[in-house]
């Protein structure tokens, strides 16, 4: 059933909340890998060096990930409508900045702000969904999600390279930001007419007849969009003090520092930026403990999470999955153009069979992740290791009779169906004990270790295939990467294989500890 929607359990007012929250994020994701092919049209009608190109890609990812953790709290104290409708328009405003930017430094800016409003957006659909549907409809929900995910990564290469091939170069780059205009604009109108909106505000905390009151069940009642979650801090208008300001600061700045030398900052340089933001991370560790042990202390990310085992075990698979995954799309990217010789086009056609199939199995996997969610994550992950190995075989095919793009496209096929039974699932059982109130909070956190896994592992795939391509040619280069990403995938599955038999032997639910 679903709560907090004007009909009910009606599948008419699911379908309406899921289509308002998951249409900007279509988009906010389609902007990683759509970027990837526009990259040679963008270098020569900006004349832009190899530097801004690598912030083109890597400032929206610092700007996505630095945002995820403050605006899933602020959302969780303040309003998650509010603040998805503030990430819709940032982002929206923004993208037409990178259309029309004069400037490789303009582009660089507008893609910061796009970063910004991704990551304002994104935490506030896991709290919604968290808040507003459970048990099979929450399934179901996160499936829409993990068909969303993989359909606008899949999609976004095949959509900039026929931009770029029907519009021209120059207009054809502009046009993969100028795309997203339109489908804010429609979002920004769907969330006004389906997503709740504000409810009455919340009686202090201490009150004996507050529905949320320190006593009270967190999962019981209607839960409201609107306004904050967090009862033990929660009145009527939360001050700037209960989003914990130096948590964020301290949170931020390691992100980003752990962040730089995989985007750009090798070297010296950036094993040194990257030792600072570990420390900081480590002092933004006991920050938050010692601020959530302080009688009324309001830390921005409650610890106690963490003793969850079901957010925990889940979330480590799903940041072990991204730190190899993702560089799939790159690799067959290059690899097909540089390697192979065919054009945009046909380097995005070579995923949309890995599309198709996210979109045709996501969301009959959600529907059953009450039932068979640790078994789909062993298939899985166990799934997404052959399929590396395979993509690794069709490098060793080149020049025969059967190296051909179309059966890479059939191998990459299995990365979607991979893809399809490892999120869903591990999103759904990650957040089965996760109190609304902390749902925000707990998705920034979970989503801001995949983007640093994502960072890490796009960085050494992509290195490993350029050393090798440049020490023999693209085919090897293409092994190689394959190989390093089905090696990032192993301990994935294996962890898979650690909550598959957890669930047979029946463990109970700990959500009492993070209340």
């Amino acid at each position: 059933m679903s709560r907090g929607t004007s009909d009910g359990a009606g599948g008419v007012s699911q379908a309406r909340t899921m289509t308002a929250l998951l249409t900007p994020l279509f988009a906010a994701l389609m902007s990683i890998s759509i970027v990837n092919v526009a990259l040679p049209a963008i270098e020569e009608g900006l004349d832009a060096g190899s530097a801004d190109l690598q912030w083109v890609l890597s400032g929206y990812a610092l700007a996505f990930g630095v945002a995820l953790v403050p605006a899933g709290r602020a959302g969780d104290l303040w309003g998650r409508r509010r603040y998805f409708l503030v990430g819709v328009v940032l982002f929206g405003a923004s993208s037409l900045l990178c259309a029309l930017a004069p400037t490789a430094a303009v582009l660089n800016v507008g893609r910061l702000l796009m970063g910004l409003g991704a990551g304002t957006l994104t935490p506030q659909i896991i709290g919604m969904i968290q808040s507003l549907f459970d048990g099979a409809a929450r399934g179901r929900a996160y499936g829409l999600m993990g068909t969303v995910i993989g359909a606008a990564v899949a999609f976004g290469p095949t959509v900039g390279g026929l931009l770029i091939d029907l519009a021209g170069d120059d207009l054809g780059w502009r046009l993969t930001f100028l795309i997203n205009i339109p489908v804010t604009a429609v979002a920004c109108v769907l969330v006004v007419m389906w997503l709740p909106g504000p409810a009455s505000p919340p009686t202090s905390p201490t009150s004996p007849t507050s529905p949320n009151g320190p006593d009270a069940d967190p999962q019981a009642g209607e839960e409201s969009v609107e306004h904050g979650q967090d009862p033990a801090l929660r009145s009527a208008r939360p001050g700037i003090g209960a989003l914990d300001p130096m948590g964020a600061v301290l949170l931020s700045a390691a992100v980003l520092l752990l962040m730089l030398p995989f985007l750009g900052t090798p070297g010296v340089v950036g094993a040194a930026l990257g030792l600072a933001g570990a420390a900081l991370l480590g002092i933004w560790i006991v920050w938050e403990r010692r601020l959530g042990a302080r009688p009324g202390g309001s830390p921005m990310v409650d610890l106690r999470l963490f003793s969850l085992p079901s957010y925990t075990l889940n979330s480590v698979v799903l940041t072990l999955y991204f730190s190899g995954m993702p560089a799939i799309w790159a690799i067959v990217a290059v690899y097909v153009q540089q390697g192979l010789g065919f054009s945009a086009v046909v380097a995005g056609l070579a995923t949309l069979p890995s599309a198709v199939l996210v979109m045709a199995l996501s969301s009959a996997v959600g529907r059953r992740v009450g039932r068979f969610g640790p078994r789909f994550l062993v298939v899985g992950t166990t799934t997404a290791v052959v399929a590396m190995l395979l993509v690794a075989g069709t490098g060793a095919l080149s020049g025969t009779v059967w190296g051909s793009v179309w059966v890479i496209a059939a191998v990459v096929a299995l990365v979607g169906a991979s893809q399809a039974m490892i999120i869903p699932s591990a999103q759904t059982l990650s957040m089965q004990d996760v109190p609304p109130r902390l749902a925000g909070a707990a998705g920034g956190v979970a989503q801001t270790a995949q983007r640093l896994a994502t960072a890490v592992g796009i960085a050494v795939v992509t290195a490993v295939y350029f050393a090798v391509e440049q020490a023999s040619d693209h085919s090897a280069g293409f092994m190689a990467a394959s190989l390093t990403i089905a090696a990032f995938l192993v301990p994935s599955a294996a962890m898979a294989v650690l909550i598959a038999r957890r669930a047979d032997r029946g463990p109970g639910s700990a959500a009492q500890n993070a209340d």
